[in-house]
This record gives C-alpha cells, structure tokens and sequence, in this order.
C-alpha cells in the first residue's frame, strides 16, 4: 500500500520563539497539534520540517527516552546541550542524539543574515535509561547523489549507529534517475520530497514537500522528474502506525 500525502495535508504550524520565530510542517501529532490518524509511522514518532529566523534560537528544553535524528535542509544548524557543548551542521549534514535517561538541548540559527532549516526525526528506543550521547557526520553532496546513502542506522557500518529499528538514507535524486530500496517483511518506509521534484514513486507523483507511506511493499522504485532532494526513512512496523 502506498499512501501519498500532498503538501497542503501535512500539519503547518508558526509562531514566535527566542529571538525570532518558526514556521513548521509537522507530519504527525507534536505540541498543541493532535491528529489521531497521524500519531507514529512504526518506530517513527516525530518528523518535524522547521525554519527558523536568522539568529533564533529554540530555547533548551528537556526530553528523556528518545532517539533523535537532525538533518540539517539550509543554513547552519547549531545544537547546544546544558552543558554549552554542540555542534554546527550545515546542509546535507546529520546528527544523531541518544536522549536516554535525559538530557536538555536547544536548536540554535548559526547565522543571523539567514534563516535555517532542519528537519528532525524522533524515534522510539528499542532499550531506555541509556547514557545521553550526541553525535554528527558532515556529508557531501556526491556521496549521496543518485543513491540512497544510510546517514543513521543500526545496521550500516558506514552510518551513525542508533538504538532503534530504523534507517535514515539521504538522496540527491538527479532529473531523469530512479533508485530502488528493498523492504523487508514488518518493515514501512516514509519517504519525504526535501527540494526539487517531483518524484514517482512506483507510479504514485510526490511533489516537493510532499510524503508517501509505504506499507505491505517489497519495495520501491523512486525516479525523479527533476533534481530531488530525498530523505528515506525505513522503520519497523511492530507496535502500529
């Protein structure tokens, strides 16, 4: 089953924040937005498409017994802990955050002459009460062009590992190309059109912003209409949607 969701389903939030604000597309249930049809994708809880001002900062905030994954889309991206420590990821780069038994973070604009966009995925641990750890990976573009490259898994050697049934890929999908991705049985793929498009996949047209789920599939076929920014996310299914 493939499920297309055009950009105007998906959740748009704003509003203010440290030093500027935010404008959002927030896929599923998040903050005051409550959608019992959109709570989770399997191990996917949170998929969350946000720009932020220049020199804005989303204010430390507490979570405990998530895994967070932050691909940064433009701009800089900074992280910063309570303890003042982070990193600044630039476009394509990604970022991996063991939450564990808790930790305090905030989103930071790097820049103040341009806003910032990431898109941040959280997903369900598969073992809680784990040490808080934070980690990231610069990419470049050619390492993921027509190809779907694993940024964040358990199970690719050259990803970020992450302690969750998931597998974060990453495409610069070039006009014309077509990759394929495997599916294994209990597993669903949300794919996410970042830039570009738009994509075909398996016939079905994703525009940019757009998404598709992908339930009950061996696999996929995603060719390009034009140059595609993609973000590939392979989940167990065990638990629900």
């Amino acid at each position: 089953m493939i499920v297309v969701r055009l950009p105007e389903d998906i959740h748009q939030a704003e509003g203010p924040i440290e030093g500027g604000t935010f404008r959002g597309r927030w896929h599923f249930s998040f903050g005051d937005y409550s959608d019992p049809g959109f709570r989770r994708f399997g191990a996917l809880r949170v998929f969350n498409d946000d720009t932020i001002s220049p020199g804005a900062v989303w204010p430390l905030h507490p979570h405990r017994d998530i895994e967070v994954v932050t691909y940064c889309a433009g701009g800089e991206f900074l992280h910063a802990d309570e303890h003042g420590e982070g990193g600044v990821l630039k476009k394509g780069d990604v970022q991996h955050t063991t939450v564990g038994r808790g930790m305090w973070h905030s989103e930071i604009n790097n820049r103040r002459d341009a806003p910032m966009r990431f898109i941040q995925m959280w997903f369900y641990p598969s073992v809680e009460g784990l040490t808080p750890t934070v980690e990231q990976k610069a990419v470049k573009k050619a390492e993921r062009t027509n190809r779907l490259l694993p940024l964040v898994s358990p199970v690719h050697a050259e990803a970020l590992f992450i302690h969750s049934d998931a597998r974060i890929y990453s495409s610069f999908l070039e006009e014309g190309k077509l990759v394929k991705h495997a599916i294994e049985a209990q597993r669903g793929v949300y794919l996410y059109v970042v830039e570009g498009g738009p994509v075909r996949v398996d016939g079905e047209r994703v525009p940019v912003l757009g998404a598709v789920k992908v339930e009950g599939e061996e696999g996929i076929a995603i060719k390009a209409g034009g140059d595609s920014e993609l973000l590939v996310v392979d989940v167990v299914m065990v638990g629900g949607v």
